[in-house]
């Protein structure tokens, strides 16, 4: 379980076919010097487990399903990433929870900068736009965010300058893909109301 407040960014310095997935080399000394074989990062939302780890670098291997389903198979050397460690018990949460199952894609459609703030608006697939409201919880590529408004096909969030300089979310271009995580609890409201149907 994480929180959705970005720890670090990292930067992808290898990438190697492992088929039918890959191996995701990403370096980063002050997480990968704290981490061990085993342990969970949300890299860009994604919960992946260290499988190989240095004083630099720590290794993930992504299987196709999630190659296909997140952003994670677009990534090139150099490419920076958000990285978290998972919740250790006792530490605050300063985000919502964030489980590291990406629900989903979208795409930056529009982009307002005002000054150092910048207000994004992304699309989203509609069926998760039916679990997601205005003032609600929102993952965008692992960075825990409150949602402005919410229409049946996009979204849009105020970014403050802090997140913008210290996660992937300042460089990004419209027409760039983000991973989606809804709020937990916005899951368990819709399979309860779809629930009522079984009766």
């Amino acid at each position: 379980m994480f929180s959705g407040i970005v720890e670090a960014l990292g930067t992808v310095a290898e990438l190697r076919d492992e088929p039918p997935g890959c191996r995701l080399v990403i370096r980063e000394p002050k997480i990968a010097a704290d981490t061990s074989v085993a342990e969970s990062i949300c890299v860009n939302g994604v919960c992946l487990t260290v499988v190989e780890t240095d004083d630099e670098t720590m290794h993930f291997e992504a299987g196709p399903e999630t190659l296909a389903r997140t952003n994670l198979g677009q990534l090139k050397v150099g490419s920076r990433v958000n990285l978290e460690r998972a919740l250790a018990v006792g530490d605050r949460l300063g985000g919502h929870f964030v489980s590291g199952h990406i629900d989903g894609t979208g795409k930056l459609i529009e982009r307002d900068d005002e000054g150092e703030w910048s207000t994004f608006r992304f699309s989203v697939p509609r069926e998760l736009a039916a679990q997601m409201a205005s003032k609600g919880s929102i993952a965008v590529d692992g960075v825990s965010l409150t949602i402005v408004d919410s229409e049946p096909d996009s979204f849009s969030i105020a970014l403050i300058p802090y997140t913008l300089e210290v996660t992937t979310l300042g460089p990004l271009k419209v027409g760039d893909t983000v991973n989606l995580e809804t709020d937990i609890l916005a899951k368990y409201v819709q399979r309860l109301a779809e629930a009522e149907n079984w009766k």
